[in-house]
């Protein structure tokens, strides 16, 4: 019965016209030949890449049509995500404790292994050598993991038609930059789906900012070269401001009488002051002596249903590795894990993410029309919603909690 289907179903599909973009894919490969020649090409030698680079690079290179967010020429941009759906769940979600016990586990290894190198790192950088292999772990699984796809055919991909061709443009000019310098051959440069690149997975523009060459070979080898690859990611964090000497932050207990709509990196205080009003580590430990007259944030990502935290200044330069709390949390939990031996974090995490985009984007523009700074419009509880919640509900009498639930719904407009 079910070959009978199928037959009939392929027969069926047989006089169905084809996609357009099925028709189309020779035509826009025509038309992605022309723009490397007419508009790409151009711009890539004023930045300083011949023309023998650039032939040499793009020899044979087609479109990868497997790869997300694509837009060919003539095709409409998708539709923003359905506000509707649940985008988001709770914070606890991306804590996965058999991940992290195994990351632990294999990174405190390396990290023994290492130990030399990561010293001479830290020395150069004033980063702990923890914190450079917890990156190195979360991002290519120690150097493990699979960068199957040229970079080049990606970065040309997106640039061509993705949603962020601007982006991908600069990124694809710069590593054909990368290949004129002689750091790397177009057929070697392997990379992500997304065109990042070796064991710290850059970008390439990131590559030629922060990539060094410390095993003393003449080249910043993030593929293949241990020592290259774990000083650039310190010498990223250094640049993007590092404090020598400080942790990332640590896991508090806020009172119930302290507000939980005081964070963010624009509300610093000094550690002391967050002391001063009760917060302390939920660990039982003092808070560092070098950390007392020292800038401390409030951060609580999940409001009062879940794990709370101050962190340093070093938190937010992890996120520029990659913007999200949750991913700076996760670096930061798992070098203490690999330095001490730490465990989860000690709160749990509440029954929270359950909401709706719609019905949050619905709270965050009541709280815009009262006057609330929200930030992103976007129906994801970032840190200002959270602190704008909460000051909304002690104005209101109501119990703040920081996050929003559906309890609210009704009250919030």
């Amino acid at each position: 019965m079910k070959a009978r289907f199928s037959a009939a179903l392929t027969c069926l599909l047989a006089f169905l016209p084809l996609p357009a973009l099925a028709q189309n894919k020779p035509d826009v490969e025509k038309q992605f030949q022309r723009w490397i020649a007419s508009d790409l090409s151009p711009a890539a030698k004023k930045a300083g890449v011949s023309e023998r680079t650039i032939k040499a690079a793009f020899d044979g290179v087609s479109l990868n049509w497997d790869l997300p967010d694509l837009v060919p020429p003539g095709a409409k941009p998708p539709k923003k995500q359905d506000q509707s759906q649940a985008e988001f769940s709770s914070p606890g979600a991306y804590f996965n404790e058999k991940r992290l016990q195994g990351l632990a586990a294999t990174g405190r290894g390396l990290a023994s292994t290492h130990a030399a190198t990561l010293k001479k790192i830290e020395a150069a950088y004033g980063v702990p050598g923890e914190v450079i292999v917890a990156i190195w772990g979360r991002e290519s699984g120690f150097g493990k993991a699979r960068l199957p796809y040229s970079a080049v055919q990606v970065l040309a991909t997106k640039a061509f038609m993705s949603t962020r061709k601007d982006m991908f443009r600069e990124e694809l000019i710069a590593a054909l930059q990368m290949i004129q310098r002689g750091d790397v051959s177009a057929a070697t440069m392997k990379g992500s789906w997304a065109g990042a690149l070796g064991q710290p997975q850059f970008m390439p523009t990131s590559y030629l900012k922060y990539a060094v060459d410390f095993d003393g070979d003449g080249r910043a080898d993030i593929w293949n070269s241990v020592p290259d690859a774990l000083a650039s990611i310190g010498h990223y964090l250094q640049k993007e401001g590092w404090q020598r000497s400080r942790d990332w932050g640590f896991e508090v207990s806020i009172p119930q009488n302290v507000s939980c709509a005081q964070e963010g990196p624009d509300l610093a205080k000094p550690v002391s002051a967050w002391g001063n009003m009760g917060i302390t580590r939920i660990s039982g430990k003092a808070f560092p002596s070098a950390d007392l007259k020292a800038d401390g944030m409030m951060l609580v990502p999940a409001g009062r249903g879940g794990p709370e935290f101050l962190v340093t200044p070093n938190f937010y330069v992890i996120k520029q590795y990659n913007n999200s709390d949750l991913y700076a949390l996760f670096i930061g939990n798992l070098a203490d894990r690999i330095a001490y031996g730490a465990g989860p974090f000690q709160a749990k995490w509440g029954d929270v993410g359950k909401m709706l985009r719609s019905d949050v984007l619905a709270m965050q523009k009541a709280l815009v029309a009262k006057g609330y700074d929200v930030g992103n419009v976007d129906g994801l509880p970032g840190f200002k919603t959270r602190r704008s919640l909460g000051d909304w509900q002690a104005k209101n009498g109501l119990a703040q909690t920081c996050y929003p639930d559906a309890s609210l719904k009704g009250k919030l407009r």
